[in-house]
């Protein structure tokens, strides 16, 4: 499931993913990349927290 969502990602193949992926670590460098994805993750994270917090503070409407 997840494969194909990648290969169907915006209709690129596997060679266009791949060559993607070289051009990001030709510019951030191997270091870099990892704190990239840690700081994405935080963000993921804290989005979801406060989309779950702000939907049990939402009042009810009841149907009649």
């Amino acid at each position: 499931m997840l494969n194909s969502v990648l290969i169907g990602f915006m209709g690129l193949g596997g060679s266009e993913m791949i060559i993607i992926l070289v051009i990001v670590l030709l510019l951030f460098g191997g270091k870099k990349i990892p704190e990239l994805m840690k700081g994405l993750g935080k963000g993921v994270k804290e989005f979801k927290d406060a989309s779950k917090a702000e939907g049990e503070s939402a009042p009810v409407e009841k149907k009649d």
